[in-house]
């Protein structure tokens, strides 16, 4: 053997029996550690050594440093920040996309990364069901999905009142009017002000009783400014708090009246429900929007990063990203260059584990996993809304349940903070319209019934430690 080699096959040996050991683990395993920052850096740090030390010690050694500081989150009893899991074909893929260490920047970098992006998007689009001829990236998450879709949308309304914003700026561009729910997402403001077109400015549309954009509301300030001006509607399919969706027919219509407007839709998660016939009706209209967001890393249960951007105008969107230097090898016309979908140039070949997933559930598993993770949301929220002093805020339409004891503000978060402590299961707080609300996100692959049932058991029991507590 090529005494190259030796130690990587040694070091990656080792490395997968720890993952092995880990992941066995998993289902069982508090789900949050107990540690501290101290801790955790006490444990890892230390001088940095003189002289190196050999590969399988520095596995052996991180592993053992960082034991007690990583969350379960991969596993089936996380509720948090709907984060999902980890499948095991798009967990093998990616260990095979460190293997290959292909950077995704041009199709002269990696064929095969170019060609597993351009699959998996002819497939997201089919199972979206979203205008064919769409252009598709691959981002890091939401966030830069976002960015890169309003992105997209900044130059096509600029370009309708003939300005340039690539080449000539902001500075003495026509004013963009910018329209969002008052509960859109924050990664929305972000791509805002990463954008220069401000968070101060933008318009907020009041919402209903679950967060969906009143439509009223938006045709009063559609109305009350100029129509005539660039505008970018951003709508919402799947609220952070709790999963409802905007009605995005009649958002399509009010925005398809305006000469130079755009209708952007932030499914982060709510997106995946398109796969699912059951659900569909939901995001009826979604189809008409000229961009879309979402993630998948969330409901398609791929390591993380994965988002993903989708612009019906190609030229918007790879006009908006694109670059050139004189060192850079361009793609023929059918070699897809990844960076022209995306902020980043440099990047990992996020394309494989997509690919993996994609191919490993089908179309049905997609559908089945999704459909699968709203029923067992709508389980959590029976079996909590059954006990007295406990209250189900939102209507359960996806994987979201918000939930409220004692109609109390502290009582509320004490009993996140004894359930985060307990270790059974994780989940995060949150205000909702005022109050302050449990947020449980069900989100992986691997969750069972029995797991939403001892789930249940374990907030109750806090609850129950945490009016104790109060008294």
């Amino acid at each position: 053997m090529d005494p190259r080699f030796e130690e990587t096959t040694d070091v990656l040996r080792r490395t997968a029996d720890h993952a092995l050991a880990y992941l066995q683990t998993l289902h069982d395993r508090r789900v949050h550690p107990l540690t501290s920052p101290a801790e955790m850096r006490a444990s890892l740090g230390g001088p940095l050594p003189d002289d190196g030390v050999p590969p399988r010690e520095v596995v052996d050694q991180l592993v053992a440093a960082t034991e007690r500081g990583v969350v379960a989150s991969a596993g089936p009893r996380y509720f948090g920040f709907v984060i999902g899991g980890a499948l095991p074909a798009a967990l093998a893929a990616d260990w095979m996309t460190s293997a290959w260490d292909q950077n995704a920047v041009l199709y002269a970098t990696s064929p095969a990364a170019a060609a597993a992006e351009m699959v998996v998007a002819d497939w997201l689009l089919d199972l979206f069901d979203l205008p064919r001829g769409t252009s598709v990236g691959l981002t890091t998450g939401c966030q830069m999905a976002n960015f890169t879709a309003i992105a997209a949308a900044r130059r096509a309304v600029l370009a309708k009142r003939g300005w340039d914003v690539e080449r000539d700026g902001l500075q003495g561009a026509p004013r963009i009017r910018i329209v969002v729910g008052g509960e859109g997402h924050v990664t929305i403001d972000v791509a805002l002000q990463m954008l220069g077109l401000g968070t101060a400015t933008a318009e907020r549309v009041p919402t209903d009783d679950q967060g969906r954009m009143r439509t009223d509301a938006l045709e009063a300030v559609l109305a009350a400014g100029d129509i005539g001006a660039p505008m970018i509607v951003c709508a919402q399919i799947g609220n952070v708090n709790s999963g409802a969706s905007d009605d995005i027919t009649k958002i399509a219509e009010l925005v398809q009246r305006l000469d130079a407007g755009w209708l952007h839709v932030d499914g982060a998660f709510g997106l995946w429900a398109r796969a699912v016939p059951e659900l569909r009706l939901q995001l009826d209209g979604v189809e008409q929007a000229d961009s879309w967001a979402t993630d998948a890393h969330k409901w398609l249960n791929v390591p993380y990063d994965s988002g993903l951007v989708f612009v019906r105008d190609q030229a918007a969107h790879r006009g908006s990203m694109l670059m050139s230097a004189a060192y850079l090898v361009a793609g023929a016309a059918d070699q897809r260059d990844p960076s022209s979908y995306v902020p980043e140039s440099s990047r990992r070949a996020r394309g494989f584990a997509l690919y993996a997933a994609l191919k490993s559930l089908g179309r049905k598993g997609v559908a089945d996993l999704v459909q699968r993770c709203c029923s067992l949301a709508a389980r959590l929220a029976a079996q909590l809304a059954r006990a007295p002093g406990v209250e189900v805020l939102n209507e359960v339409a996806l994987n979201q349940v918000l939930v409220r004891f004692g109609d109390d503000d502290e009582l509320t978060r004490r009993t996140i903070r004894h359930v985060q402590e307990d270790g059974t299961c994780w989940l995060g707080g949150s205000t909702w319209q005022g109050k302050a609300v449990m947020r449980i996100s069900v989100s992986n692959w691997s969750t069972t019934e029995a797991d939403i049932d001892l789930s249940a058991e374990a907030i109750l029991r806090c609850f129950a430690q945490a009016q104790g507590a109060q008294r």
